[in-house]
């Protein structure tokens, strides 16, 4: 018998659930909230973003639509 593995057995089952009550203690708990405040206003922060491009890109294709349109009827024009 190996004791060698299966003391490192023992130790990793012993780390394992010590981290499992560390993870889920009180200030962990906090932390946890923390971060997770941070990546809701990270979220609000990216969706006004784009909602801002959005914006711009639908002004941009209306405009190249008015210009296609200009284009067109001065080619119309020239036809004629």
């Amino acid at each position: 018998m190996n004791f060698g593995k299966i003391g490192l057995f023992a130790l990793g089952t012993l780390f394992g659930l010590e981290g499992i009550k560390i993870l889920s203690s009180k200030d962990a708990k906090k932390v946890y909230s923390h971060c997770t405040a941070g990546v809701l206003r990270a979220k609000d922060c990216v969706l006004d973003q784009v909602t801002t491009l959005q914006e711009n890109c639908t002004d941009i294709y209306e405009e190249a639509k008015a210009i296609n349109e200009e284009r067109a009827k001065k080619a119309e024009a020239a036809e004629v």
